[in-house]
C-alpha cells in the first residue's frame, strides 16, 4: 500500500503548515486562548478562504470533494501548532452528520456557510454521567403536530458556546435516538460556557421545550452517530500525531542545547535511549493513525479500527508526554514553555471519545467474536 503523499497532498500540507506557522507561536497562542472566543477570527477566515474548511465535503455541498486523507493532513498540522480553531468541533463532526443524514434543503441551507466559515456548528450528544461508548441519552424529543421540541442537558459540548446551529441527539417517543437541528439562540436554549484545561472552549447546553427540526427524514440515527464518532476519532488521532511530533522535536532540541556538567544532555546515553523510545512510540502512533484514515478512505467505517487506533494513540501520547516533561525538568511544567501545552492537549485528546482504557475494554469484549486460530507446531 502506498503511504507517501502525492504532490497535491504535499502542497496541502505545506500550505496549512505555513498558514498556521506564521499565525501561532506560544505568545500568539496564549493571546488567542485568552479571548472570549478562544481563537482568532482572522485565522478562521484564512482557513475558509484557502478551502481548508471544505475538506471532507462534496462539491455539491460547497466543499472540495477531498477525502479522509486530506482531512488527516490538515488535522496533523493543527496538532503540530496547537491551533485552537474548532475545525473538528464546529465543522467536520457536526457538518459531516448533516452531510450524511440531512435533507437536500438542510444541506443547502447550512453547509455552504459552514465551509465558508460564516456558520458555526456544534454536536451536542454527550450528557452528564454518560461515558463512551454508551449511546444512551436522557434528553427527550416530543412531537406536537408537525412541530418538535427537545428537553434535556448536554455537557460537554465542545465549542458549543459559539455555535449558531446545534446538532442535538434526543430520545424519540417510540424509542431510538434521533438527531435534530436546534437554533442556538432560540427560546428554550441556555448555554453556560467554560474553558477546558487545554485552553479550548466547551459549553453546557440546557434545553427546555426548545424548538427543533428533525435532521433528514428523522427516525433512529444511532448508526449515523456511531459513524460520526469513528470519523472524529480518526481526526483526533491525526491531530495527536502532529502534537506528538512537535513534543518530540522540542525534547530532542532541548537535549542538544541544554548543558549539564559542561556537556549537552544529549551526551548522556540514557537520555538519548529514552528519546529513541519516544520516537518508536511516535511511529507506532503514526502507523495506526494512517490505518484509521486509510480505512475511512476505502469506505470502511469500523468502530473496531477506530478503537485500535485510539488505544495506540492514547498509549503513545501518554508515553511521549510524560517523557517530554521529565526530560525538560522543571521548565516543562511552566506556562511560558510550550511542551507542557502539548502534553495538556494530548491528555485532552486521550480522554475524548474514549480513553485508552475505554477502548481496551471495547476491544477485549470483542475478542470473543473472533475465531480461534490454531497454529500446528
Amino acid at each position: 500500500m502506498e503511504f507517501d503523499l502525492d504532490d497535491e497532498q504535499k502542497l496541502l500540507r505545506d500550505t496549512t503548515r505555513e498558514l498556521l506557522g506564521r499565525s501561532y507561536d506560544l505568545e500568539q497562542l496564549s493571546a488567542a486562548k485568552g479571548t472570549p472566543r478562544g481563537w482568532r477570527d482572522d485565522v478562521w477566515r484564512m482557513l475558509a478562504e484557502t478551502g481548508l474548511l471544505g475538506l471532507g465535503f462534496d462539491e455539491v455541498d460547497g466543499g472540495s470533494g477531498a477525502g479522509p486523507v486530506e482531512v488527516g493532513i490538515v488535522m496533523t498540522e493543527l496538532g503540530r501548532r496547537l491551533a485552537p480553531e474548532p475545525v473538528l468541533d464546529a465543522v467536520l463532526l457536526p457538518g459531516g452528520v448533516i452531510a450524511e443524514v440531512g435533507s437536500e434543503a438542510q444541506r443547502r441551507k447550512i453547509l455552504p456557510g459552514v465551509v465558508g466559515g460564516t456558520i458555526l456548528l456544534a454536536f451536542a450528544h454527550t450528557e452528564p454521567g454518560q461515558r463512551w461508548p454508551s449511546l444512551d441519552v436522557r434528553a427527550t424529543a416530543v412531537q406536537r403536530g408537525d412541530s418538535w421540541t427537545i428537553s434535556g442537558t448536554k455537557n460537554p459540548v465542545p465549542h458549543g458556546d459559539r455555535a449558531d446551529t446545534v446538532v442535538v441527539s434526543a430520545l424519540l417517543p417510540d424509542g431510538g435516538v434521533g438527531l435534530f437541528l436546534v437554533d442556538a439562540d432560540t427560546p428554550g436554549v441556555t448555554r453556560k460556557s467554560y474553558a477546558t484545561h487545554d485552553g479550548l472552549r466547551g459549553a453546557q447546553i440546557e434545553l427546555r421545550d426548545a424548538p427543533a427540526e428533525p435532521l433528514g427524514v428523522g427516525g433512529d440515527a444511532v448508526v449515523a452517530i456511531r459513524a460520526a464518532q469513528v470519523r472524529a476519532q480518526a481526526a483526533l488521532c491525526a491531530e495527536a500525531v502532529g502534537a506528538m511530533e512537535e513534543a518530540l522535536r522540542l525534547t530532542t532540541e532541548y537535549l542538544r542545547t541544554r548543558k549539564q556538567f559542561g556537556v549537552p544532555l544529549a551526551s548522556f546515553q540514557t537520555l538519548t535511549q529514552r528519546a529513541a523510545d519516544m520516537y518508536v512510540s511516535l511511529e507506532l502512533a503514526r502507523s495506526m493513525s494512517q490505518y484509521a484514515t486509510m480505512s475511512l478512505a476505502d469506505g470502511v467505517v469500523d468502530p473496531v479500527v477506530a478503537s485500535r487506533a485510539k488505544l495506540r494513540i492514547g498509549r503513545s501520547a501518554r508515553h511521549i508526554g510524560q517523557e517530554a516533561i521529565q526530560m525538560h525538568g522543571g521548565i516543562g511544567m511552566t506556562a511560558e514553555y510550550s511542551v507542557g501545552h502539548y502534553v495538556s492537549r494530548l491528555t485532552a485528546i486521550e480522554h475524548t471519545l474514549g480513553s485508552a482504557d475505554d477502548h481496551l475494554r471495547v476491544l477485549a469484549a470483542d475478542v470473543a467474536g473472533h475465531d480461534m486460530v490454531n497454529v500446528a507446531g
